[in-house]
């Protein structure tokens, strides 16, 4: 898949440190890193760029979620040390603090990865599952000590929305949905690009049963039907206008897509080179 991936025209690759514990005897993650770095290893000079993330690593077997390694900064050096050791690289093009650790403040999260940036193991860092007021905190923040700001931010985003209020499953704890205001934050705040995961709802477009409760409501019946016109009227999957819709809109959102299968990678690839027309656009917006 990453081959397939690459050949298409792909260039961004997105794990974390933490994945993937939940499968791995030792309760703990590194898995994905290690693997994307034999794959790195047997691609000499393959053109990618690489986001991983720090913060949601269970401290010990089971912690997860409410034992994690958090964001002091020795944590998050010792981190991405580890990072680069596990993928074989001298640097990543981008590091998230994955959630929130209320025991760090902004000007201490700002120094911290402002220091990895000057250090040269990081290109640039986001923030991923931060309220959006806290979000333009950093900024600001960078911005009055002339430090580096974040300039990604990454959130659960897609085009059916849940209930306001109900906890969506599969969520232990209350990770960060995008709401309305962060998306409005999204378009005002230049040199801020928001990535977007669950983007696909692990295949609820195409698979209905999938859908959980939360999504099961009269607004995403309407959205449904509008999704299913666009889709007829382009030839195209309901998840591949759903990718579009995201790509293309304002703000334009990358959306963080997991595979299993070669062709799944194709019709992503291919799903966000699509431009939707302003009818279409109109469309999809309306329904909900």
């Amino acid at each position: 898949m990453l081959d397939r991936y690459v050949e298409l025209g792909g260039r961004w690759i997105d794990t974390s440190n933490n994945y993937a514990f939940w499968e791995h005897p030792s309760g703990r993650g590194g898995q994905s890193e290690a693997l994307i770095g034999r794959w790195l290893a047997a691609n000499p000079g393959v053109p990618v760029r690489l986001s991983t993330k720090v913060g949601a690593q269970p401290r010990f077997p089971g912690g997860f979620p409410e034992h994690l390694e958090g964001l002091a900064s020795e944590v998050v050096h010792a981190s991405l040390t580890e990072s680069l050791e596990r993928l074989g690289r001298e640097r990543v093009d981008l590091f998230w603090a994955h959630v929130e650790d209320p025991a760090v403040s902004s000007p201490e999260l700002v120094t911290t990865f402002s220091e990895l940036v000057a250090l040269g193991g990081i290109g640039a860092y986001g923030v991923s599952n931060y309220p959006s007021w806290l979000v333009s905190e950093l900024r600001s923040r960078a911005e009055v000590t002339r430090a580096v700001p974040p300039t990604a931010w990454q959130m659960r985003y897609s085009y059916f929305q849940p209930l306001p209020g109900v906890p969506v499953e599969g969520q232990p704890i209350p990770l960060g949905m995008l709401s309305q205001d962060g998306v409005d934050l999204l378009r005002r705040r230049s040199g801020l690009s928001g990535w977007v995961y669950t983007s696909l709802l692990l295949g609820a477009y195409e698979r209905a049963e999938r859908l959980a409760p939360e999504y099961r409501h009269q607004g995403n019946e309407r959205r449904s039907v509008a999704l299913d016109d666009v889709a007829a009227r382009r030839g195209l999957s309901r998840s591949q206008v759903v990718l579009a819709w995201l790509a293309c809109g304002d703000p334009s959102l990358v959306p963080i897509v997991g595979s299993s299968r070669p062709e799944q990678v194709e019709q992503a690839v291919a799903a966000v080179a699509v431009e939707l027309n302003e009818e279409e656009r109109e469309l999809l917006d309306g329904a909900g």
